[in-house]
């Protein structure tokens, strides 16, 4: 589904224009991203939980040469999808 496709079926199933369902998906995004920035946890009913998460620094290997390197430790979000959300794929 791309950005357009969901704006339409929100604007459809709110009942409001595609200019207001875009301008509440822009705002929703960008309140889970200012969130996640500051290391809260956004828990979504019926869709799951995004969480950051500290990934530890590790040994890897540069491709072409074969070299070792260090991954540095990094930030990245991670998604945890709700119990209803995982049943209603696995019997649809």
């Amino acid at each position: 589904m791309t950005k357009a496709e969901l704006v339409s079926s929100i604007a459809k199933g709110a009942g409001i224009n595609k200019r207001q369902a875009e301008a509440a998906l822009r705002e929703a995004i960008n309140s889970i991203s200012e969130s996640l920035k500051r290391g809260e946890r956004v828990a979504i009913p019926g869709l799951g939980i995004f969480t950051v998460r500290q990934r530890a620094e590790r040994k890897g290997r540069n491709p072409q040469t074969g070299a070792e390197l260090v991954i540095p430790s990094k930030k990245v979000i991670s998604f945890k999808p709700a119990k209803e959300l995982k049943d209603s794929i696995a019997n649809s």
